[in-house]
């Protein structure tokens, strides 16, 4: 009789084994996934807080030889406020895209105003925020490579199971919003 049971008890340790190493993989992915979403953001926020940090500067040369154009400084110092007080990673992304609008304006400024595109000061902010647009750029890539992952595994069969699991839900692209990609227009 044990020469029976014993074989029965190892086949279930053996599938017990095998389904308790699937288990812990799918799950320990998921939360990698998610991690990577929120270290992707992480960096994203860091690249956007620098270009915000830039800007009262770039502004402020601007300013000089731009008094006239008072609404544009508004409202790059609006959209600048509410990156700061947006909650979620939605609201700090739209945030973020209406930034870019407002930088693309005030950065035509150097078309009209041949002093100001000679000016050193100016052309160092324009180098920096030019740098911090393409860190940006590419934290943006690789924050939506990072959601296309998760998203992909939590759409595949098992990977729904596991993000019931860990509590984990599909992360939000981080997209330019379609009045954005429009080119700026600059009226004197």
């Amino acid at each position: 009789m044990m020469k029976k049971i014993i074989p029965v008890i190892a086949v279930v340790v053996f599938l017990g084994i095998i389904f308790g190493v699937w288990y812990i993989k799918g799950y320990n992915k998921v939360v990698a996934l998610n991690e990577n979403v929120k270290n992707g953001w992480s960096q994203v926020d860091t690249q956007l807080k620098r270009r915000y940090d830039l800007i009262p500067n770039l502004v402020e040369t601007v300013k000089g030889y731009a008094s006239h154009e008072k609404e544009i400084f508004e409202k790059l110092a609006e959209a600048r406020k509410g990156y700061f007080s947006a909650g979620t990673v939605e609201d700090k992304a739209r945030a973020a895209t209406q930034i870019e609008g407002f930088l693309s304006r005030l950065l035509m400024f150097r078309e009209t105003y041949p002093e100001l595109k000679a000016n050193e000061s100016f052309l160092k902010l324009q180098d920096t925020l030019e740098g911090t647009e393409n860190r940006i750029s590419v934290e943006r890539k690789r924050y939506n490579d990072s959601v296309r992952d998760l998203n992909a595994y939590i759409k595949s069969f098992y990977g729904r199971f596991f993000a019931a699991r860990a509590g984990v839900t599909e992360a939000k692209y981080f997209e330019v919003a379609e009045a954005e990609k429009e080119v700026p227009k600059v009226k004197f």
